[in-house]
This record gives structure tokens, C-alpha cells and sequence, in this order.
């Protein structure tokens, strides 16, 4: 597992200019609020799915995101939970294509009830249908593939 602190990393798509708000001092070198990021290990399925979950805070704000790679073919069902303190969990439904690109799927935020440690995400991956038989599994704390 990595626990990372990225000055100003994985804004895309964030919205959030701190320097540009009323009131507030600029950001470390301009660069943004920095986001303390915990990932599991990069994961393959022997169908083809690829995946690495991570745990992202920024300010406030706490989410799950990760990012994947589907080259069975086939569209997937794919689901990305982000499991906090006090047995809270957010899960959110990740869309995913069969075009072999890498993507990521993201939980909305909510507000930090503790630091990267007291939360967990995981994205499974199955196949579609009620039946479907799962994937791959990936988690923001999982074991190193050494089993570190």
C-alpha cells in the first residue's frame, strides 16, 4: 500500500481553484490543495480486467476512486465503495465500457470524518446479469502482490 501526498495531483475534473476563492491565502506554489492519496496495489484478472483502488482526501472532502481497464470484450458490471468511520459507506455504480481504455470511476465526496487511514474503498468488477461471476476485487488496502 502507498500513501502518497501529491501537490496539487488528480485535479482533473476536481472544480477546485483554492487560490481563486475570496479570502483565502494561494496555495502552495499555486498548484492547488495538495491530496493525500492511499492506493492499493495494480491488479489483473486473468479475463482481462485491470485495477487499482485508492482512498483520495483533499481539504475536507474524502473520496474513492479507481482507475481500470476492461479488455474482456464485454461490458461489465462494476460497482466502488468507499467505507468510512462509524460503518458509513457510499457506494457508487462505475460504468463500464468494452473499448480497453483505461477509465476511473470515482464515489461522490463527503466531508472527512479522519484521516486517509480510517477509510477503505474497494471496486469489484463481475459479469453482467444477476448471475455474474466476479472478476476482480481491488482495494485501497489490500496486500502487496509479495503479501507484504
Amino acid at each position: 500500500m502507498s500513501d502518497v501526498l501529491v501537490p496539487g495531483a488528480l485535479r482533473h475534473g476536481d472544480g477546485k481553484d483554492p487560490s481563486a476563492a475570496p479570502g483565502r491565502s494561494p496555495a502552495l506554489l499555486d498548484l492547488g490543495l495538495a491530496t493525500a492519496v492511499r492506493c492499493g496495489p495494480q491488479l489483473s484478472s486473468p479475463e482481462g480486467v485491470e485495477a487499482q483502488t485508492c482512498v483520495l482526501i483533499q481539504g475536507a472532502d474524502t473520496w474513492a476512486r479507481t482507475y481500470y481497464r476492461n479488455a474482456t470484450g464485454k461490458s461489465l458490471d462494476a460497482g466502488l465503495s468507499l467505507l468510512g468511520p462509524g460503518g458509513r459507506t457510499t457506494r457508487t455504480r462505475c460504468d463500464t465500457g468494452a473499448d480497453d481504455e483505461p477509465a476511473t470511476c470515482e464515489t461522490p465526496r463527503e466531508r472527512s470524518r479522519g484521516g486517509a487511514d480510517a477509510y477503505t474503498a474497494v471496486a469489484e468488477f463481475a459479469e453482467r446479469g444477476p448471475a455474474g461471476a466476479l472478476l476482480l476485487r481491488s482495494g485501497s488496502n489490500s496486500e502487496d502482490a509479495d503479501g507484504g
